[in-house]
C-alpha cells in the first residue's frame, strides 16, 4: 500500500509525473481518434454503400435500393432517432458542436468532465455525420480526448491546477491524430482551450500531441483529409488581393456563427415535442436540404477537394457555401452533435476559390491561381469565426504542406481576425456560452483561480469537533468561486464539508483557508496552469 501512495503521489504531485500522464493520455487520444473516424466511416458506409457520399451526387444507396435518391430524406431521421435519445438519456453536453462545454469545463469547473460523455459523444456524433449531418469531428474528437484526460485525472484525484492542463492535452493530442497536426494540436489547446501560455503547459501538450500523433500513423498509416496542387505566391503585386480576401472572410466568418445560432434559436422557438425527438423530426428539414444538395452530406472534404482544384464554376462555388453555412446550422439547431471547424474550412475554401476566379478575370495580367485563394480563406474564415489566428495559420499549413503561400496566408489570417474582433469580441465558440449567461472574458486572474479549486483542496480535515448544526454545509467538489458568498454570510465560521446534506462530516472551511490559498497563489506568480 505505501507503494502505491508513492506512485500516486509521484503521478499526481511531480513534473515526471505529469508528463507520464500526458503520454498515456496522448496514447487515448490517438486510439479514440482512429476508432472515431472507423465509427464515422463504418455508419456513412452502412446507409450509403460509400465511405464518403459528399461527392457522389444524386445517386440511390445500393444498401437502400427501394428508396432510391429519397434515402437521403430518410437516413438523417434513422440516424436522430437513434442519437437523439442517446443523448438526452445519458450525456446532454454531448449535443452540439463540443468546445464550448470543454471551455467551460477548464474556466470554470476545475477541468472536470463527466466520463460518459468521452462514449456519448462519440456514438452520438459518429452517427451523426454518418447519417448525413453536414458537421466536422474535430469538436466531437476535442470533446473526446478532453473528457479522457479529464476522467484518468479524475480517477487519480489530480488538484484542479493540473486537471486542466490533463483536459487540454487530451484536446491536443485529438487534433493532432484527427489532421496529422501535431503543431496545430498544441497550439490549439494553449490557445483556445487554456487560454494562455506557460512553459510547463507547453511542454506537456507537446508530448500529448506527438504520441497522439504517432499512435494513430501506426494504427491508421496516412490519414492525410485533403490532397491538393501546389499553390506559388506569383508576385507581391498579389498581396493586397489576399488582403481584401482577409477582410471579406472575417465578416464572412463572423456572419456564420450569427446564422449558426439564429438557426438554433429558430430551432428552439418552433421545437414543442420532446428533446430526444427533436434530431429525427429536424432530420426531415436537413434530408430536404441534402435532397436538393448532396454534396452537404457528412464532413465534404471531397467536396472541398474538387471546389479548391477548380472543378466547379463560380456559381457552384457560391451555393456551396450558403448550403455550407445553412446545412451546418440546421444540423445544430436540430440537437446533431458534431464540430463547426471543418464547416469553417468548408466555406472558407469555397468562397476563397470564388473570389479568386472573380479577381482573375478582372486581373488577368496578375496570372492568379484561384485554388490559393482558396486556402487562404480556409484559414481566414476559420479565423474570423473563431478568433483563433494561430491555429488558423498553422492548421491550414500543416494539412497542405505548403509553405508557398505562407505570406498572403499570415496577412489574410490577421485582416479576418482583426476585423471580426472589431465587429465584436466573441467568437463561435464563446458566443454560445454567452448566450447562456457565461461570459468567460469577465473572469479575472482571481476569478480563474478560485473556479479551477473545489472545496475539498482547500478544506481542513475534519478534527473531531462537531460544527454548529445550522451552518450550511458545502459540497467537498464545488467550486471555491461559488461559495464565496455562503463564506461571506457566516464571516468567522468553519462551514462544515459534507457529501450530501446528511453525509458524514469531511472537513471545514473558513475565510481563513481561503486567503492563505490565495497568498499561495500569488507567491507563485499566477495559476499553475
Amino acid at each position: 500500500m505505501t507503494a502505491v501512495r508513492a506512485l500516486h503521489r509521484a503521478l499526481v504531485g511531480t513534473r515526471p509525473g505529469l508528463v507520464g500522464l500526458a503520454t498515456v493520455i496522448g496514447i487515448g487520444a490517438g486510439i479514440g481518434s482512429v476508432l472515431f473516424h472507423e465509427l464515422i466511416l463504418g455508419v456513412t458506409w452502412l446507409v450509403t454503400g460509400r465511405e464518403d457520399f459528399s461527392d457522389a451526387g444524386r445517386v440511390a444507396s445500393p444498401h437502400l435500393p427501394g428508396l432510391g435518391v429519397w434515402f437521403l430524406l430518410v437516413a438523417p431521421v434513422l440516424g436522430g432517432l437513434v442519437y437523439g435519445p442517446l443523448v438526452q438519456r445519458f450525456a446532454p453536453e454531448a449535443r452540439g458542436h463540443g468546445v464550448p462545454e470543454v471551455m467551460l469545463a477548464v474556466a470554470r469547473r476545475g477541468g472536470r468532465i463527466p466520463a460518459t460523455v468521452a462514449a456519448v459523444k462519440a456514438l452520438a456524433s459518429g452517427i451523426c455525420i454518418g447519417t448525413g449531418g453536414s458537421v466536422g469531428r474535430e469538436g466531437p474528437i476535442v470533446q473526446i480526448g478532453s473528457a479522457l484526460g479529464s476522467a484518468i485525472g479524475q480517477w487519480l484525484r489530480v488538484p484542479a491546477t493540473r486537471l486542466v492542463l490533463m483536459v487540454a492535452c487530451g484536446a491536443a493530442g485529438g487534433i493532432s491524430a484527427t489532421f496529422d497536426a501535431p503543431i496545430s494540436g498544441v497550439v490549439f489547446g494553449l490557445e483556445l482551450i487554456l487560454r494562455s501560455f506557460s512553459a510547463e503547459a507547453f511542454g506537456v501538450l507537446v508530448i500529448s500531441s506527438v504520441v497522439a500523433n504517432v499512435v494513430a500513423e501506426v494504427i491508421a498509416g496516412d490519414r492525410a483529409i485533403l490532397t491538393l496542387p501546389h499553390f506559388d505566391l506569383g508576385s507581391p503585386a498579389q498581396l493586397p488581393l489576399y488582403a481584401l480576401l482577409g477582410l471579406l472572410a472575417g465578416l464572412l466568418g463572423w456572419a456564420f456563427a450569427r446564422i449558426l445560432y439564429a438557426v438554433e434559436d429558430a430551432c428552439d422557438a418552433v421545437w414543442r415535442g420532446p428533446e430526444w425527438l427533436r434530431p429525427a423530426v429536424g432530420g426531415l428539414l436537413l434530408g430536404g436540404l441534402l435532397l436538393a444538395l448532396p454534396q452537404m452530406y457528412g464532413v465534404g472534404y471531397p467536396v472541398l477537394e474538387a471546389a479548391i482544384g477548380g472543378r466547379y464554376v463560380v456559381g457552384f462555388l457560391l451555393l456551396l457555401v450558403v448550403g455550407k453555412i445553412l446545412a451546418s446550422s440546421l444540423t445544430i439547431g436540430i440537437g446533431g452533435s458534431g464540430g463547426v471547424f471543418a464547416p469553417s474550412l468548408f466555406v472558407g475554401g469555397t468562397a476563397g476559390t470564388a473570389f479568386g476566379y472573380a479577381a482573375a478575370a478582372l486581373f488577368p495580367a496578375l496570372d492568379l491561381h484561384p485554388g490559393a485563394f482558396g486556402l487562404v480563406g480556409m484559414a481566414a474564415v476559420f479565423a474570423g469565426a473563431a478568433h483563433a489566428p494561430i491555429t488558423a495559420v498553422l492548421i491550414v499549413f500543416e494539412l497542405t504542406g505548403d509553405y508557398a503561400l505562407i505570406l498572403p496566408l499570415m496577412a489574410a489570417v490577421v485582416l479576418a481576425t482583426g476585423l471580426s474582433n472589431l465587429v465584436s469580441r466573441d467568437n463561435i465558440y464563446t458566443l454560445k456560452l454567452l448566450r447562456r449567461g457565461i461570459d468567460l472574458a469577465a473572469d479575472t486572474p482571481t476569478d480563474e483561480a478560485l473556479r479551477r479549486v473545489v472545496v475539498a483542496q482547500v478544506m481542513r480535515p475534519a478534527d473531531g469537533t462537531t460544527p454548529d448544526p445550522q451552518l450550511p454545509a458545502l459540497a467537498p467538489d464545488g467550486s471555491v468561486h461559488d461559495v464565496l458568498g455562503v463564506l461571506a454570510a457566516h464571516r468567522g465560521a468553519a462551514l462544515p464539508v459534507r457529501e450530501g446534506p446528511d453525509g458524514p462530516l469531511l472537513g471545514t472551511l473558513t475565510e481563513h483557508d481561503l486567503l492563505d490559498h490565495l497568498r499561495g497563489v500569488a507567491g507563485r506568480g499566477t495559476v499553475d496552469r
